[in-house]
């Protein structure tokens, strides 16, 4: 019998994540080169992630239900392929946006499923070794920065058709790689035949899963503002974009540190919930800071910090969830996962335009509240209860 190492989902990870560094920073140019005004580019950009969040939990119920993970995940990321190379053959709004709908709810469940095979197979169970879940989503973030760098290299500003190629490519790829992956052990519980009502209603139940969807809302959710404007207020401020760059560039590579050498030991020595809290009192330290200052050398020392606002916190919450829940709800637990944190962050990012016109670089501090809140329910949410296990 083959063993399946950390190397078959890092394959995944790499694959599926260069897709979305080689597309995402690029579509709404992309979409411009279709002779699309703003207002058209935005609506089908506001309404892909709007059918993000409702396709990501339902395919992930079903993927349970089927407890066909692998195949979920490779006809997904086929489907998401077909939907970028039909991008290509039209120019009519309907079309595009029709296209990009399906894009999206295809593309919607793609790395929750990935995480619930890829944290199932990191959890020790009898009989297997496991391996750190961080050194295969520090590989992820890796491959997010090698496709966008390498599809700068060959795309102009009047031709991202290769945009489309690589990323289409690359999806492809992905579906390839589930097969060297083991089968999902979901059909083999009770759990598996329970009615999908009852089995939302047993995952929700569980007070440490409610505390993680929202710590990482609160958390996830602040970094909404610095997303949408820090850039802009950077460069207000006078700061160079090749400075900018380097600061932003500062932040993945703290992600991919963290993700793959310090948050393994922090979670060995404090576990999910000081991890957890960790990570809110980053987030506040880093909101905080930054709403009163725009010092590169202050920035400078900021930006890391993002390694234990998303990439700590997210260790954490998986390695609660390999604890908690059982494998036949797996995707499921991922996928709500997801969509508690992006429809917060979609709010907050539509929010945080008032919250900057109104306040400038104090809008930070509202933040900062956000992670001041997450912090208690971190430390005591997250502490051991229930299990589905």
């Amino acid at each position: 019998m083959r063993v399946n190492g950390p190397l078959d989902y890092i394959l995944l990870y790499a694959a599926l994540y260069a897709a979305f560094g080689a597309a995402s920073p690029f579509w709404p140019k992309f979409f411009e080169t279709k002779a699309l005004p703003p207002q058209q580019i935005g609506l089908i950009l506001a309404a892909a992630m709007l059918i993000r969040l409702a396709a990501g939990p339902l395919i992930g119920v079903l993927a349970d239900l089927t407890g066909s993970l692998r195949l979920t995940l490779a006809t997904c990321a086929i489907a998401a392929a077909g939907a970028a190379t039909a991008l290509l053959w039209t120019r009519a709004f309907q079309l595009l946006l029709l296209i990009a709908l399906v894009q999206a709810a295809a593309l919607a469940p793609t790395t929750s499923i990935a995480d619930a095979l890829s944290v199932n197979a990191a959890t020790p169970q009898a009989g297997r070794r496991a391996f750190e879940y961080g050194w295969v989503r520090g590989s992820a973030s890796a491959a997010f920065v090698a496709g966008t760098l390498s599809i700068g290299l060959v795309i102009t500003s009047t031709d991202l058709t290769p945009i489309v190629w690589i990323n289409a490519s690359l999806l492809v790829l992905t579906a390839a790689t589930t097969a060297w992956l083991p089968p999902a052990a979901t059909r083999s519980s009770s759990h598996a035949a329970a009615p999908v009502l009852a089995r939302l209603y047993r995952l929700l139940t569980i007070p440490q899963f409610r505390a993680v969807i929202l710590v990482s809302a609160l958390v996830y959710g602040s970094h909404a503002l610095h997303d949408a404007f820090a850039v802009i207020r950077w460069s207000n401020a006078g700061i160079q974009p090749w400075i900018m760059s380097v600061l932003w560039s500062e932040a993945v590579a703290a992600e991919v540190v963290v993700f793959v050498l310090v948050g393994p030991a922090l979670l060995h020595r404090i576990d999910a919930r000081g991890a957890a809290a960790v990570a809110a009192i980053a987030g506040i330290i880093r909101w905080s800071i930054a709403g009163v200052t725009t010092s590169i050398v202050t920035l400078s020392i900021l930006q890391p910090l993002h390694g234990l606002t998303f990439a700590l916190l997210h260790l954490a919450c998986m390695r609660t969830m390999a604890v908690l829940v059982h494998p036949s709800l797996a995707a499921t637990a991922q996928t709500f996962y997801a969509f508690g944190s992006g429809s917060v962050t979609a709010i907050l990012t539509f929010l945080s335009g008032m919250l900057y016109a109104a306040y400038g670089g104090a809008a930070f501090l509202w933040m900062a509240i956000l992670c001041g809140i997450a912090l208690p329910l971190g430390w005591f949410g997250l502490a051991p209860r229930t299990s589905l296990r």
